[in-house]
């Protein structure tokens, strides 16, 4: 008799289970769009520790700054939620906007473009055993070409949510302008929710990378970067700069996803006629779909 009750109990089991990870998941969504809204932004970094054989080695400048970001969930569907940054300056009765970076969040993603240096991004695919109730983040330039991408778990335990990765990525803004000693960030992520909003917390590597030779770290990084909510009211500019550049942009997401869909290693220009690309895309000027296209062909070798 025992025998026929064995089916049963596997099918309520693994309908149990069934439950728990969608019940799960759909809290993994709830976490990540807490991410959205207006915040006001703390960025600090500053050099930890020094393993430079140079004497002559200085660490970067200690850097503290401050802005009001607007989050908006621009895709929420049920594998992927894309955020998209918008960076609010200047006086508040006449801010002005600027495109900041984006994050996409892909539910056990196994499609990977992993930072190598010197502008190129390697194609890796993982098995879906690997990614199994992950959440993979890709982060975007402000142009929306590639910047970092890991994959790793939502964590709710003590009251605490928070998501952690660590993954290779291109020198930060602030550095690659005045730093060619390194050209890999080793960045290890921390996305933790808070009761202010959340915190980007970041144990970074400064990384030499050259074929054939093993990675040397010549100094570490910390980044704590805070994001207080406030009223909503005060990304109104934001809210309206998007409203009217969305239409655009998208333009340019749908021809990016064209070039990751080829699933192949990633070189990009740095520079197409002394001009970088983020400038040519940010130009009011530019709006046409063909225009979009060439110019980001342009960069991809």
């Amino acid at each position: 008799m025992m025998k026929r009750f064995i089916p049963v109990l596997s099918l309520v089991v693994a309908l149990n289970f069934g439950a728990q990870a969608q019940q799960k998941k759909t809290q993994d969504q709830e976490a990540i769009k807490e991410m959205c809204g207006c915040f006001e932004v703390t960025f600090n970094f500053t050099e930890t520790f020094n393993y430079s054989q140079d004497s002559l080695y200085r660490p970067s400048e200690t850097k503290i700054a401050k802005g009001l970001e607007y989050a908006v969930a621009i895709e929420d569907e049920a594998n992927k939620i894309s955020i998209q940054h918008l960076l609010q300056v200047g006086r508040p009765d006449q801010p002005m906007i600027v495109k900041h970076w984006r994050q996409d969040w892909l539910f056990q993603n196994q499609d990977f473009y992993m930072y190598n240096g010197d502008n190129n991004w390697t194609y890796e695919k993982k098995s879906k055993d690997e990614v199994k109730g992950q959440w993979t983040q890709k982060v975007f330039q402000v142009d929306d070409s590639p910047r970092y991408e890991g994959s790793g778990t939502w964590v709710f335990v003590d009251g605490k949510k928070y998501w952690e990765n660590t993954t290779t990525a291109p020198l930060p803004r602030r550095e690659y302008t005045k730093r060619s000693d390194y050209n890999i960030t080793l960045r290890g992520n921390r996305h933790e929710i808070t009761n202010f909003g959340w915190v980007h917390d970041q144990d970074n590597e400064k990384v030499v990378r050259k074929a054939g030779a093993e990675d040397i770290i010549i100094a570490k990084e910390k980044g704590f970067n805070t994001y207080k909510r406030v009223d909503e009211s005060r990304c109104q500019a934001s809210k309206d700069w998007w409203k009217d550049q969305q239409n655009k942009w998208k333009l340019v997401r749908a021809k990016w996803n064209k070039v990751y869909q080829k699933q192949q290693d990633l070189t990009l220009e740095e520079k197409v006629d002394h001009k970088v690309l983020f400038k040519y895309l940010l130009d009011e000027e530019m709006t046409s779909e063909k225009e979009i296209n060439s110019i980001i062909d342009a960069f991809v070798k």
